[in-house]
């Protein structure tokens, strides 16, 4: 994994909301997933604006 990538996706799990840090260790399975998605789509997203530049 490239710099740029990791610090990206670090960078996004740094700044997650307390929300989601809160659900991903959340014994309800639906609300872990809830995180999860949300997680994975914010760092596609960081992801992809890093790849546009």
């Amino acid at each position: 994994m490239n710099d740029t990538i990791q610090a990206t996706i670090t960078a996004v799990v740094t700044h997650a909301p307390e929300w989601i840090r809160h659900d991903l260790v959340s014994k309800e399975p639906a609300a872990r997933k809830r995180a999860e998605e949300t997680l994975a789509a914010m760092i596609a997203s960081a992801l992809a604006t890093t790849s546009n530049m």
